[in-house]
């Protein structure tokens, strides 16, 4: 689906009236309708523009094909394993979450499983209710002096970490992402994990659940850990190996396990929920009036934003697409993409290798979405349908097409102050570059015969090759716009090469018919941009 007016929005799951509200303020209709069967939920998606959701809903492949209209879907959340992200990104429909809803909601909940543990108070709490007093048999621990493995150091690993040093933890952690430096920071060594294990009194672990992470507590990692060790999963399920769990409760290895998430919600399988060392909640991480007020609110904000074209936060894929909300990288999104189908239409093929280079220090972080922005006008009008910047890169791989980007610093005059995107197929002569001009993407070069006057690259144009001596190309081209009664708005030619010109000619109308003109020009192409 290509990016265009959002009108109305599905929430499918229970969230604060906030959501709806603001949805409402920012003039967009709102269905809410949580608790929806499969089947309903297919029915009720095919004519909505936008979804939102929290986790109950599972946005598969089959309900992202049944929504036509589709160009969002918002998670009121952090992770987005209930939304098949892969299958949006190949529909070109946007995901989008709210990292920081439920941060603080998820590590005070870790926070209190990890006090729990120590001081064993769900069991306590369960046999005064039975009549008893145990003081004896609920032994606990204090948290000073005691070693905390922090497995993932972002928002929630490092607000845990904070907390727990404030009882006189000592906290150690691992993160591929977050460098030494941060984290040290704020008070966690990090260590390999295979130096952590031995290390611990306490294991949590806030990484999203990745095929890298799934089972990253299993029986091997188990078995390197300290006798007794106790283990907290506030993040997801599949992260800890529940049967490799299970067996080392049963020995002794882990002392004691604290559960929040599991692989399946809820568990069919009670013998881990049961078990006496095991404290565990249904999923309550993000249980707080707080939390749900704050995701309810920031998505609803996000999506009147992408609705307003104010701008895009919390995307999940397709980041080009917030860079195409900003008011100077429009027009130069716009330009990488006639010059993407500029270059398709002259080359007569969307397959090969594609570079992609920007020159100029103006444009030295702009390959990331110029790139996507090219391959949309490469692909555009293929076999595809709807190619956006959020599945281009995905349809081009598929389709054999490789796009790559460079950049240099310097662009050659005059472009050196806005700067040059240059785009070539390799292997073949043909190359195109272009500018901005104000707000107008303009074209500069066309397999390397140059404008020294620019083409504007907008609305309908027509574009020619002929020999320099051929007069009669523009006279008939004249002719044949009186005929049919299209106004000719603007005229640019390039310079000779080989004794060959190029002349791009923007139109009021397209022409319906090119065979007078085909007779007068080497080649001959239209185009809408």
């Amino acid at each position: 689906m290509a990016l265009g007016k959002l009108q109305k929005v599905l929430i499918s799951d229970s969230l604060d009236p906030c959501c709806r509200e603001i949805l409402q303020a920012g003039g967009l209709r709102v269905q809410e309708k949580p608790g929806l069967s499969k089947e309903e939920l297919l029915r009720e998606i095919r004519d909505c523009d936008g979804l939102i959701v929290r986790s109950a809903t599972k946005v598969t492949a089959d309900v992202l094909e049944a929504a036509e209209r589709l160009q969002v879907v918002g998670r009121a959340g952090t992770g987005v394993d209930n939304v098949d992200v892969e299958a949006a990104t190949r529909k070109g429909v946007l995901v989008m979450n709210t990292p920081t809803g439920n941060s603080l909601s998820a590590a005070e909940l870790t926070c209190g499983m990890i006090l729990s543990l120590a001081r064993q108070i769900p069991q306590a709490a369960a046999s005064m209710k039975e009549g008893k007093w145990d003081r004896k048999k609920y032994m606990g621990m204090e948290l000073n002096g005691k070693t905390l493995g922090v497995l993932g150091l972002g928002r929630i690993g490092r607000e845990v970490a904070t907390r727990m040093q404030a009882f006189g933890m000592k906290t150690i952690g691992y993160d591929p992402i977050i460098t030494p430096e941060t984290s040290a920071a704020f008070g966690v060594e990090q260590l390999p994990l295979e130096q952590i294990w031995p290390c611990c009194d306490f294991i949590t672990v806030h990484t999203p659940l990745l095929p890298s992470t799934t089972g990253l507590l299993n029986d091997s990692t188990f078995a390197k850990c300290r006798r007794g060790v106790q283990v907290v999963n506030c993040a997801r399920g599949g992260i800890v190996d529940e049967g490799a769990l299970l067996r080392a409760l049963q020995s002794g290895q882990c002392g004691g396990a604290a559960l929040d998430v599991f692989t399946q919600e809820p568990p069919k399988d009670r013998d881990l929920v049961n078990h006496p060392n095991v404290i565990c909640c249904p999923h309550l991480g993000a249980s707080t009036r707080e939390a749900q007020s704050r995701c309810g609110k920031e998505i609803a904000i996000q999506i009147v934003d992408m609705a307003t074209g104010k701008g895009l936060a919390g995307i999940v894929n397709g980041q080009a697409l917030s860079k195409a909300f900003a008011p100077q990288t429009k027009p130069w999104i716009a330009l990488a993409r006639a010059l993407g189908t500029v270059l398709r239409t002259a080359s007569k093929q969307a397959q090969g290798s594609v570079q992609v280079c920007t020159l100029g220090t103006p444009l030295q972080e702009a390959g990331s979405y110029l790139m996507p922005a090219v391959t949309v006008g490469m692909l555009a009008g293929g076999v595809q349908k709807e190619v956006t910047l959020v599945n281009a890169l995905l349809l081009a791989q598929e389709a054999g097409l490789k796009v790559m980007t460079t950049h240099r610093d310097v662009a050659p005059e005059p472009d050196s102050s806005a700067g040059l995107l240059q785009v070539s197929l390799q292997g073949t002569p043909h190359q195109v570059a272009g500018t901005v001009q104000g707000s107008t993407p303009v074209l500069r070069e066309l397999n390397g015969a140059t404008f020294k006057r620019p083409a504007p690259l907008a609305g309908p144009i027509l574009i020619y090759r002929a020999k320099a001596s051929e007069l009669s190309a523009l006279s008939t081209l004249a002719g044949l716009l009186g005929k049919v009664g299209v106004q000719l708005q603007s005229y640019h030619s390039s310079s000779t090469v080989a004794g060959e010109q190029w002349s791009v000619i923007g139109l009021s109308a397209p022409l319906s018919d090119l065979a007078e003109l085909k007779s007068r020009v080497m080649e001959v192409f239209q185009l809408h941009l």
